[in-house]
């Protein structure tokens, strides 16, 4: 192959990985408005039309404060896996990424926990303006979170089929780590803006 068509095979190949990456920004820049929108709907609702009980005798901190910490630490361990993926370590890439799988369902668990604890309490979808907007946003949360388990769960059992090239899988698990990044910082802010500013 000649220089020119190597150059341009790598020129085309960038191009590719400029256009992924592009792509997850613009998604990400997206959600963003789209969870600021509901965050700040339930802020403004919250103080228009106050309920009639106390969020906080419902709210656990403890453990929506547990879950917090495991979210955080599940991210500690993807940056850890796209470090290895970066440096061609398929197993501690496996390592790492079984570990942000492992707390992203636990995560998930204790949001069905809670979520059951809610509905046994009374607080419902349809229960007034708190649940609603309560449910949509942490529910919309969920819904993210278990996608980036499912994802990290197909691209784990895929580092088994031998396809897994050192620099373009390196890509695809940083834009997954993206993704997974940005879903932690939302929760951050939706635990501030949800649970925390309730007991201030």
């Amino acid at each position: 192959m000649s220089d020119d068509a190597h150059n341009n095979d790598d020129g085309h190949h960038s191009l590719m990985v400029n256009n992924k990456k592009l792509l997850m920004w613009l998604f990400l820049g997206s959600d963003c408005m789209f969870f600021g929108t509901m965050i700040s709907t339930h802020l403004i609702y919250r103080k228009l039309y106050p309920e009639s009980y106390d969020p906080t005798s419902l709210f656990s901190l403890e453990l929506t404060s547990f879950s917090t910490f495991i979210l955080l630490m599940s991210s500690f361990l993807m940056a850890l896996a796209v470090s290895a993926m970066h440096k061609g370590d398929i197993k501690s890439f496996r390592r790492n990424t079984i570990g942000v799988i492992f707390f992203g369902l636990i995560f998930l668990g204790c949001q069905v926990y809670e979520f059951t604890e809610f509905v046994h309490a009374g607080l419902t979808l349809s229960s007034g303006t708190f649940g609603s907007t309560f449910y949509m946003l942490t529910g919309t949360h969920g819904v993210h979170v278990a996608i980036g388990v499912f994802w990290l769960i197909c691209m784990y059992f895929y580092s088994f089929t031998g396809k897994m090239d050192a620099h373009q899988s390196a890509v695809d698990v940083e834009i997954a780590g993206l993704y997974w990044h940005f879903v932690d910082i939302v929760w951050i802010i939706i635990f501030t803006a949800i649970y925390l500013i309730e007991f201030i």
